[in-house]
């Protein structure tokens, strides 16, 4: 096989329909776009409009807000702690969230880092975090660790 050789299977390709030109053709006067008005020019925006019935976009309730004060933490769970610690990316002792992020745990800080029950700790360990679940610090504490966060 050489590369002046090559080509696209049959089909794979369509020839571009020229439009506009003749009404032999078949796709002459109006070029398929129907018949007259807006939506025969170009640059329509006329996506939602019902017919003056109102849209739905306008049917629906509104729902909600968005809290601008609410903080964006990183969440890292017990368990994750844990599988690094065995892994060796990370020294059991004092934690922080350098630490973390030099294991891959975090990858960059947000608002803090927030610490979640999920799986099991066996190493003693002092972790210092934004905020952490009741879960998590009963974990920590029965290995025999501590979990500081800041004072609210």
């Amino acid at each position: 096989m050489k590369l002046n050789e090559i080509s696209d299977k049959d089909g794979a390709t369509h020839s571009r329909k020229r439009v506009g030109r003749g009404i032999g053709s078949g796709s002459g006067k109006t070029g398929g776009r129907g018949v007259k008005g807006q939506k025969a020019r170009s640059g329509v925006a006329i996506n939602g409009f019902e017919g003056g019935q109102m849209p739905l976009y306008r049917r629906l309730p509104k729902r909600g807000f968005t809290n601008i004060f609410a903080k964006d933490f990183n969440v890292v769970s017990v368990g994750r702690i844990q599988q690094a610690i065995d892994a060796g990316r990370l020294e059991a002792g004092s934690i922080d969230i350098e630490a973390l992020k030099g294991a891959g745990l975090v990858r960059r800080s947000r608002d803090g880092v927030r610490l979640l029950g999920d799986g099991e700790l066996t190493a003693k360990v002092t972790l210092t975090v934004d905020g952490a679940s009741k879960s998590a610090v009963e974990k920590v504490e029965k290995a025999g660790g501590s979990v500081v966060t800041p004072a609210a």
